[in-house]
C-alpha cells in the first residue's frame, strides 16, 4: 500500500467510525452532504480522492474535529513552469445550471437536470431552494440531480445567508411571481465586478404586474395577478439573467409575450430547450426576438440535460496557450467558441477540430479541439467583447493571460463591467506587462517571463482563474490565496489541471 492509499484509509476508518457514533446510516450522511450512499461507502473504503472542502464538510455534518481539517479558506500552492498533456472533457455549463435550478421552480413536478456541475454556486441555490421546502437530491456519481417542490413554497424562511453569496437568486423574481403575490428576495451578492443596476430585470418583469422596492438588505416584491403583457417587452440591456428572468416569467403567463432585444447566449438558448419540455412554445431560439406562449400551469415529470460550458472550454484553452501545450479538450460548445477561435487563429494559434456531434440536449453542436503549441502574436485590433454571437464577455479575461504571452501590444476593452479589468493588473505580479490605461481598459504587451509569487484571489471569477492559470507557466512556486470565487465556477479545477500534468496543492492555514 502507498502512503498515499494508507492516508486515504486511515482518513476513511476516522469518517466511518465518527458516522457510527453520531448513529448514521452511509445512505443518511450521503444526504446530509447531497451526495450518494455508493460514494460515501468509497470514502470509508479508502478508495476516494478528498478535497479539503469535502473533509471539512463531512467534519461538520459529524460534528468531528477529526475530520474537520479547519474552516478557514482554501489556497492553491503551484509549482511551475508546467507543461499539460493528455484529454480533459468539459463540464455542463455553470450559467445554465443555476438558471434551470430557479426555472424548475416553475414546474409543480418532478425536474430531473443531467450532469448538474457541482460547484458553490449551485451549492448555496440548493440552500435557498431546500430553505422554500423544495427537496434536492444528487442521484448519482455523475451529477444527476432531482427537484421536486412543495405544494407550496415557504418564502417567509428563506436561507438569507445563502442567497446573499449568489448573484443568480435574482432570477427567481421571474417564477416567483406567480406562486406569491408578496414575497422578499435578499440582495444579490456573488462576483464584486462594480455596480450593476438591477433596473432593466424590473422593467422587464413590470408587464407581468411586479413591482419591487429595495429596502436595507432585500428586494420586496409585490404582484398585481390582473396586469400580463399587452405588447411586446423591449429590454432595456441585452442580458443573459434579465432575458431569463423576462423568459420564466412569460412561461406561466397563458398568453403570448414577445421579448424583444433578447440575449441569445448560450445559457439562454438552454433555458429555451428547458421551457419547451416544460410544454412551453418558445420561438426563435438564437434569435434576439423570442415568442412565448406559456401554460397555465406546469405540472410535468421532466429530464433535462444542460449543455457544455463554454466558458470551462475557454478556460482551457487558456491554458493550453500559456503553458504551450497540446491537449485534446472533448465536448466543446462550438458554436459559442466560433468568434474567439477566429480571434486566436489570427494571433497565430493552431489547432484542429473534430466533425461536429450533438449534446444530450439534441440540440446544441459540440466538437473535440486538440491544441498545438503556438507561437502567438498580438492581434491588430482591440479585442473587445459583444453580445452572441460576439466574443463573450466572460471569455475576454483569458485573452490577458494569452495575450501576456503573445509578441506585441494588445488592447483589451472590457466596457461592461466597471472595475473587472483592474483585476487583471494582478498578473504583473507574475511577471506580465499589463497597464490598466483606465477601469475599462487593459494595455497587455509580450512575451512574458513569468515567475512565481504570492498574490490573494481578486473577488471576481474570471480574472481568479486567469491567475491560476498564468501560475502555472510560472517558474517556481506561486501561492494563490481565498479562492473561494474559483469554486463558484469550476468544478475540481485544480485535481483535473492535476490530472494533466499540472502540480496544483490545495492547502488550509491549519
Amino acid at each position: 500500500m502507498t502512503q498515499s492509499e494508507d492516508y486515504k484509509s486511515r482518513i476513511g476508518y476516522l469518517i466511518r467510525d465518527a458516522r457510527k457514533h453520531r448513529g448514521l446510516t452511509q445512505h443518511q450522511l450521503a444526504e446530509l452532504l447531497s451526495t450518494s450512499q455508493p460514494a460515501i461507502n468509497r470514502i470509508e473504503r479508502g478508495h476516494q480522492n478528498l478535497s479539503l472542502e469535502m473533509l471539512a464538510r463531512i467534519g461538520e455534518a459529524l460534528d468531528s474535529e477529526i475530520v474537520a481539517l479547519g474552516a478557514g479558506p482554501t489556497h492553491l500552492r503551484v509549482t511551475g513552469p508546467t507543461t499539460l498533456s493528455g484529454s480533459i472533457t468539459v463540464k455542463t455549463s455553470k450559467n445554465a445550471g443555476v438558471a434551470l435550478l430557479c426555472a424548475s421552480l416553475l414546474n409543480r413536478n418532478r425536474t430531473v437536470l443531467r450532469k448538474v456541475a457541482r460547484i458553490e454556486e449551485v451549492n448555496r441555490l440548493l440552500e435557498v431552494l431546500q430553505s422554500l421546502g423544495v427537496r434536492t437530491r444528487w442521484l448519482n456519481d455523475d451529477n444527476d440531480l432531482e427537484i421536486v417542490p412543495p405544494t407550496e413554497l415557504d418564502l417567509d424562511h428563506i436561507d438569507e445567508a445563502a442567497a446573499r453569496r449568489t448573484r443568480s437568486v435574482i432570477m427567481f423574481l421571474g417564477p416567483l411571481l406567480h406562486r406569491s403575490e408578496s414575497f422578499a428576495l435578499p440582495y444579490a451578492g456573488g462576483c464584486n465586478l462594480g455596480e450593476r443596476t438591477v433596473e432593466p430585470h424590473m422593467s422587464a418583469l413590470r408587464p407581468f404586474g411586479l413591482e419591487v422596492k429595495a429596502t436595507e438588505g432585500s428586494y420586496h416584491a409585490t404582484v398585481s395577478e390582473a396586469v400580463e403583457p399587452v405588447r411586446p417587452i423591449v429590454l432595456t440591456e441585452r442580458g443573459d439573467t434579465v432575458t431569463e428572468n423576462a423568459l420564466m416569467a412569460a412561461a406561466l403567463n397563458p398568453g403570448t409575450t414577445v421579448i424583444r432585444n433578447a440575449s441569445s447566449n448560450y445559457m439562454v438558448q438552454d433555458l429555451c430547450f428547458f421551457l419547451q419540455k416544460l410544454g412551453v412554445d418558445v420561438e426563435g431560439v438564437g434569435s434576439t426576438t423570442l415568442r412565448v406562449t406559456g401554460r397555465e400551469r406546469i405540472d410535468v415529470d421532466v429530464d433535462y440535460a444542460p449543455s457544455e460550458d463554454p466558458i470551462e472550454a475557454m478556460s482551457l484553452l487558456a491554458a493550453s496557450i500559456v503553458t504551450k501545450s497540446a491537449i485534446t479538450i472533448k465536448r466543446v460548445p462550438i458554436e459559442f467558441l466560433e468568434i474567439e477561435l477566429a480571434t486566436l487563429e489570427g494571433m497565430g494559434f493552431a489547432y484542429t477540430r473534430s466533425p461536429e456531434y450533438v449534446a444530450l440536449n439534441g440540440r446544441t453542436r459540440l466538437v473535440d479541439l486538440t491544441t498545438e503549441a503556438s507561437e502567438l502574436r498580438a492581434p491588430l485590433d482591440k479585442i473587445h467583447p459583444m453580445p452572441f454571437p460576439g466574443l463573450n464577455i466572460d471569455n475576454l479575461p483569458f485573452f490577458a493571460v494569452i495575450a501576456a504571452v503573445a509578441q506585441g501590444q494588445t488592447l483589451l476593452h472590457d466596457w461592461v463591467y466597471e472595475n473587472r479589468a483592474i483585476y487583471l493588473t494582478e498578473l504583473t505580479k507574475l511577471g506580465a506587462q499589463v497597464k490598466l490605461l483606465d477601469p475599462h481598459r487593459v494595455l497587455v504587451e509580450g512575451p512574458t517571463h513569468w515567475s512565481g509569487t504570492e498574490i490573494v484571489c481578486p473577488p471576481a471569477l474570471r480574472p481568479a482563474v486567469v491567475i491560476l492559470l498564468a501560475m502555472l507557466a510560472s517558474k517556481g512556486t506561486s501561492v494563490l490565496r481565498s479562492t473561494y470565487v474559483i469554486h463558484r465556477g469550476y468544478e475540481d479545477l485544480a485535481a483535473r489541471l492535476n490530472e494533466l500534468g499540472a502540480n496544483i496543492e490545495p492547502f488550509r492555514d491549519i
